[in-house]
């Protein structure tokens, strides 16, 4: 069944990302407009917005089932992508979308549902014998529960929540005394993020690198991987910066958990994109966590180094289309990093720093891809999550995309609040990152600073200051100066000496 309307269920730079290629493949596309964010980026790129500004609901119409599938149909949407977040992994959602002959851009709901269920997803994966950490067969009921079974396991242990993601609900306990606290705070924090108190108790892996593999399924039982990505720089169990492929894997061990990564996949009939991810310890041992029933924020990393447009390939898979793939395919070329630049005060701990975008400046080149939904003038707003732009740069080789990383990074400028800018242009020069031995610890334990201090700082910070003074109050067209490629006046060069190490 050819998809002609998409509507899309989301905002932000997902939405622009999924308009993108549907552009590309010559489906329309239906962006919605809120009282939050009535004149968003991505609602100049879409064919068709729906204006809901006055929808007076308390419930927000991302999260709105009933109001989405209403405008699905008013607008004769023949399809609904849920991006990321939101409803994306919602199986009644994905069901009511069936039920009114509406294409739901992703799994089944039958997938969705024993995929979201962390502890569903673990009996199916001890059933099929994939490696998992030892841990508590079904929820528990109470703090007296835990104690025993982590009595049973041994200390550490990590308390996740059984709907959850994201890094709500999870909490690590290092010794009885502190059970009954840790338990209560996750089930309510789950509770209040996922509409599910239910937690499960796992042995926690310490110091483990987080390796996630993407999968690709269609209707007709064929999945395959593409390959790993990193994901191991993180804060509160959150992603900061991904890379693909990953420094930690070997061809041979690559193999063996691609090859798990598919059959978990099948395990529940899995088709469209999806992600299998996996803790590995420092003896190579890894062990299943989750699977991530949508498209990934990071998907752009996998998108370099394989060739393959991955919202296509959901689409297409949606409506019924065989992949064109198969798995002696898929080849990885060259290295991919991702920096998700966020408005958050990194010397706060990373605390989201709302406000407005008064000036924004993103490079360009071969080696460079931008994703964003935001623009000179547009608002981060604390409705939503902090993300300003995801920063992809790919290399020849990892020394080579990290080169490029900071190249980029140095380019990137962004007035009017606060961003995670100066955490990564010290990531990029941090030893640790660069012989790439780091580990989920890696920002609580391995670092003395969260930013970069240079001493050129104040010297950027005046060119930056007389940069903009000549762009707002200089009108005088015979005043031409050409920033970029001067040489006496560009911040870039000031920075040399921070860039040969």
């Amino acid at each position: 069944m050819k998809i002609k309307r998409i509507l899309i269920a989301n905002r932000g730079e997902i939405a622009v990302r999924i308009i993108r290629t549907a552009r590309k493949m010559k489906i329309e596309t239906v962006a919605v407009k809120t009282s939050v964010e009535p004149v968003a980026m991505f609602l100049s790129d879409a064919d068709i917005v729906y204006d809901n500004t006055e929808d007076n609901s308390e419930i927000p119409v991302f999260l709105n089932i009933e109001r989405l599938i209403e405008i699905a149909l008013e607008t004769k949407c023949d399809a609904v992508h849920p991006g990321y977040g939101f409803l994306a992994e919602n199986a009644y959602f994905a069901q009511k979308c069936i039920d009114n002959n509406i294409n739901f851009i992703g799994p089944s709901p039958d997938a969705i549902y024993k995929m979201g269920n962390k502890t569903i997803a673990r009996k199916i994966a001890l059933s099929a014998g994939i490696p998992m950490a030892m841990g508590s067969e079904g929820n528990i009921a109470n703090e007296e529960e835990a104690v025993a079974i982590a009595d049973k396991i041994g200390y550490p242990v990590i308390i996740k929540a059984a709907s959850g993601g994201g890094g709500r609900g999870m909490r690590i306990v290092r010794k009885p005394e502190e059970m009954e606290k840790m338990f209560i705070i996750a089930s309510k924090e789950a509770e209040k993020a996922f509409n599910d108190p239910s937690v499960f108790i796992e042995k926690y892996i310490e110091n483990p690198k987080h390796i996630e593999f993407q999968v690709l399924g269609d209707k007709k039982g064929n999945v395959i991987h593409l390959g790993e990505r990193e994901c191991s720089i993180q804060r509160k169990h959150q992603k900061l910066l991904e890379e693909a492929p990953s420094v930690a894997l070997d061809d041979e061990l690559r193999n063996t958990m691609g090859k798990i990564a598919v059959q978990i996949a099948k395990a529940v009939n899995y088709y469209s994109a999806g992600t299998v991810e996996f803790l590995l310890d420092s003896e190579k041992n890894f062990y299943f966590m989750e699977m991530n029933t949508r498209i990934q924020v990071e998907h752009p990393v996998t998108e370099a180094i394989t060739g393959i447009d991955l919202i296509e390939q959901q689409i297409r898979t949606a409506a019924g289309e065989a992949l064109k793939y198969r798995q002696e395919d898929i080849k990885l070329t060259g290295w991919a990093i991702e920096c998700r630049i966020n408005a958050e005060d990194v010397q706060s701990g990373f605390a989201p720093d709302p406000g407005k975008i008064e000036k924004l400046s993103l490079p360009l080149g071969s080696n460079i891809r931008v994703d964003t939904g935001v623009q000179a003038g547009s608002a981060i707003v604390p409705s939503y999550d902090s993300m300003i732009a995801k920063l992809i740069v790919k290399g020849k080789d990892r020394k080579d995309a990290i080169k490029n990383c900071k190249l980029a990074l140095d380019k990137v400028w962004i007035k009017g609040t606060k961003t995670t800018l100066p955490f990564f242009r010290m990531l990029v020069r941090n030893q640790k990152f660069l012989n790439g031995t780091f580990t989920t610890a890696f920002i609580e334990k391995d670092l003395d600073k969260y930013y970069l201090n240079s001493e050129y700082e104040e010297m950027l910070a005046a060119w930056l200051a007389t940069k903009l003074f000549i762009e707002e109050n200089l009108m005088d067209n015979s005043i031409s100066v050409d920033f970029e490629n001067s040489r006496e006046m560009s911040p870039w060069l000031l920075n040399k000496r921070i860039n040969q190490f």
